[in-house]
């Protein structure tokens, strides 16, 4: 069976994770023809994990082997951060764009509209969670959202939890968990929910749909500043992390850019 993964994409390598250089409209290409194959193989397509490059990714896999590891499973891994399209400059195969999963999800909602693609949402409080789905109902009315959940689950819930899912008979399973859990949670479960065509980490992508996390102006975006808007609007939940791991993410992000293969 034909998958799409990183070994068989244009890769560069930036901060330690073999990167897919691709366009936003290239992955929902890929994401379209996978979710096909999955549902014409069920049970026998195990789903594609997809994450995202940023710079808290990239200091947090220099602190955590495991979260490392985690990385490393990944179907295709994609640029989240400006600053990781920044430092693939560096390297014989610079990326195209910044793929930001709030970014994404609209290009993804317009495929699934067009080809009848289905959602689950799993992840963030339940308020969030509802918000986020009703907002897009309202933007995207002909996307079929088949399940929703939120993020807090006892792991005694788990099985009960992909169970649900599996049976959904969703293509994308949006995973807002929050970094690292939600690399944590793909791998640990995708064996459980065979048939579901990608599971998609998307961290705080739930707040920005519900309105409760306004994006940085386009020039912030632009020049990889994003970072500093975001930690200006809620000082006390990002400020710290930001000044904690931006300067060793920059490190990382020039002590292990290499060449593309």
């Amino acid at each position: 069976m034909t998958r799409h993964s990183n070994r068989d994409l244009p890769l560069s390598f930036v901060g330690g994770f073999p990167t897919a250089a691709l366009t936003r409209q290239e992955l929902a290409n890929i994401m379209l023809d996978d979710c096909m194959k999955a549902r014409d193989a069920g049970s026998a397509w195990r789903p594609k994990a997809v994450f995202s490059s940023n710079g808290q990714g990239i200091a947090l896999a220099g602190q955590d082997p495991a979260f490392a590891e985690a990385m490393a499973q990944a179907d295709i891994v994609h640029a989240d951060g400006m600053s990781v399209v920044f430092a693939s400059k560096l390297t014989s195969r610079p990326l195209p764009e910044r793929i930001a999963t709030t970014d994404f999800f609209h290009d993804a909602a317009e495929a699934a509209e067009t080809h009848g693609l289905r959602f689950y949402m799993l992840g963030a409080t339940e308020a969030q969670n509802r918000a986020a789905v009703e907002a897009i109902k309202a933007a995207y009315p002909r996307v079929e959202i088949v399940g929703r959940r939120n993020g807090y689950f006892a792991p005694s819930e788990n099985d009960a939890v992909c169970e649900e899912i599996r049976n959904s008979g969703a293509d994308v399973l949006w995973v807002a968990l929050g970094k690292p859990r939600q690399e944590f949670w793909s791998i640990q479960n995708r064996d459980k929910l065979r048939g579901v065509g990608w599971i998609k980490t998307c961290g705080g992508l739930y707040a920005f749909l519900a309105g409760d996390a306004p994006r940085a102006p386009q020039w912030m975006q632009r020049c990889g500043l994003e970072w500093a808007y975001r930690g200006a609007q809620e000082p006390r939940r990002l400020g710290w992390r930001y000044l904690t791991t931006n300067p060793y993410s920059v490190y990382r992000l020039l002590r292990h850019t290499k060449y593309a293969y």
